[in-house]
């Protein structure tokens, strides 16, 4: 099986134009980073009978994910490096609809994508007892859950003792994405993530999505205005509409090519 490792912000997955052949199987084998290619999951991208192209996500841990942010990204630098289109504005089937993808490209290859992220879904905060302690979050969907925990210090957060407590609490009954976030200024803030089956991650797309939209909520941001995410692999650009329809625009990188015997 041929496949291509790519990565948006140091959140990589591997990459298969096909449809999906035990893929919670091989995802799991081969996002191991010991015994595997290392990945934070793998996706399949093939045609769709809605949209240009369809993605299929599987996640580290073999579980199917509905929507990836970075992972989107690369699958428009994919079909386009690739020759499987040469629209330069593509849709994508995804399991939370479909996204249309804006490519920018520079010679013969796209550098970023653009991506209409659709609605954001707020709710009001919730409180949660988590190892003995309250933690306040907001929940936000963006088509998957997530919570979204506003913080003085990102840096310091202990994500892989919090995370994953956050992540299988009685709160969420199919899991949740969990977004650590400090507001920087008006227009930036910081975001740490812990993602719903693949744990500690450099970067999350919709999570940056779902924490730009809660702090515009809270008036910590302003709709209409990009709004610097700032992860552990780099930033993201997120902007809020009034009815919080949300775009993203961020980087897709292509790591190596690669063949795995299945």
């Amino acid at each position: 099986m041929h496949f291509t490792k790519m990565h948006g912000l140091g959140n990589d997955y591997l990459y298969v134009y096909g449809e999906p052949v035990n893929p919670s199987e091989l995802s799991i084998r081969l996002s191991e980073r010991h015994f595997g290619a290392g990945s934070d999951g793998m996706i399949w991208i093939s045609q769709s009978n809605i949209a240009d192209f369809k993605m299929h996500i599987f996640n580290a841990d073999g579980s199917e994910a509905k929507m990836c942010g970075n992972g989107i990204r690369c699958v428009g630098k994919y079909v386009y490096d690739k020759g499987y289109t040469d629209k330069k504005h593509i849709t994508v089937e995804t399991l939370s609809g479909i996204k249309t993808l804006d490519l920018q490209t520079v010679g013969d290859k796209v550098k970023s994508v653009t991506v209409d992220m659709g609605n954001a879904e707020l709710s009001d905060d919730i409180t949660i007892n988590v190892n003995g302690s309250e933690i306040t979050g907001t929940p936000v969907s963006m088509g998957n859950p997530h919570f979204v925990i506003f913080v003085s210090d990102a840096e310091n957060v202990l994500l892989d003792k919090i995370g994953p407590a956050i992540e299988h609490h009685e709160a969420f009954p199919g899991g949740v994405n969990v977004e650590f976030v400090q507001i920087i200024d008006k227009n930036t803030i910081r975001m740490r993530v812990w993602e719903r089956g693949s744990g500690i991650t450099m970067a999350c797309g919709t999570g940056a999505c779902a924490s730009a939209a809660a702090s515009v909520m809270k008036k910590h941001c302003s709709h209409n205005e990009d709004i610097s995410v700032i992860l552990d692999g780099g930033t993201l650009k997120i902007n809020a509409a009034d009815d919080f329809g949300i775009t993203m625009t961020g980087p897709a990188e292509t790591i190596y090519e690669g063949e795995v015997e299945v």
